[in-house]
């Protein structure tokens, strides 16, 4: 069975599926009886990508806040760690790596800064107040550095004077400013980036982990590297199968069966 002839089964089913869009940034999307994939993802790409949502839409049939225990009708911890290992297999960003090697990079330079400023400071600790530089800051339009990156400041009569300051033209901005001061100021911004990063690699963790999305790259892979996806998880492909063949994922047996 070819792409067309999965559309072709898919909309026999009442699914409306385009082929056409963007699929709002994603390879593809389901929502209501719907199914958009991006025409910008490769030809070897689409079919697999049909699938998994495919499989949201067979989800959602058997309910659509069902956990994996309802999708596989057993309470074995397993098929979660099984599943999470299919993903990381079957889709690479969930791994994170870039997020992940961004975070340590930002992690290094916060460890510099603050070296930096132990050199002029050496009881300084980032978990206590710098009381030295908040005594020296509270005059200072350099303040509002500690909260961002980039600031215009409203000066003058009327407040019609606008000046820019950022985190990277510190000493242009504050030439008398100490050494360890710019360092402050940069390691707080340091810590405000890893937070954005913590922050994104929780989300996309958490995306992941959803029943939902756990079991379409489950069906997504055993399409695209059956062999590979058992191996990986063998206690819930082995469930699925016996679900699949009992009718339990209803209209996905013959999705595969023809394919």
């Amino acid at each position: 069975m070819n792409k067309y002839e999965l559309i072709k089964f898919f909309k026999s089913l009442g699914i409306t599926v385009h082929t056409t869009t963007k699929a709002r940034g994603h390879h593809g999307f389901y929502l209501k009886n719907r199914i958009d994939i991006s025409k910008n993802i490769p030809e070897h790409r689409v079919v697999p990508t049909l699938l998994h949502e495919f499989a949201h839409y067979i989800h959602s049939k058997i309910g659509i806040d069902t956990d994996l225990k309802v999708l596989f009708k057993s309470d074995n911890p397993v098929i979660e760690e099984e599943l999470l290992r299919v993903t990381n297999f079957v889709d690479e960003n969930s791994l994170c790596v870039r997020l992940h090697e961004h975070k340590s990079r930002v992690k290094e330079k916060i460890k510099g800064f603050e070296k930096v400023i132990k050199q002029d400071y050496p009881a300084f600790k980032r978990s206590k107040k710098f009381k030295e530089f908040d005594k020296y800051i509270k005059g200072s339009d350099a303040k509002y550095l500690l909260k961002y990156d980039r600031v215009k400041v409203l000066n003058g009569f009327f407040r019609r004077k606008a000046q820019i300051y950022t985190i990277d033209s510190i000493e242009h901005n504050f030439p008398e400013m100490p050494r360890a001061f710019a360092a402050y100021l940069r390691l707080k911004s340091g810590q405000r980036k890893q937070s954005r990063i913590c922050a994104r690699i929780n989300r996309y963790q958490k995306y992941y982990k959803k029943p939902t999305e756990l079991f379409a790259r489950l069906v997504e892979g055993l399409y695209s590297d059956k062999e590979q996806v058992c191996a990986l998880a063998p206690y819930s492909t082995q469930r699925f199968y016996e679900l699949l063949d009992e009718g339990y994922y209803t209209d996905l047996k013959t999705a595969l069966d023809k394919l």
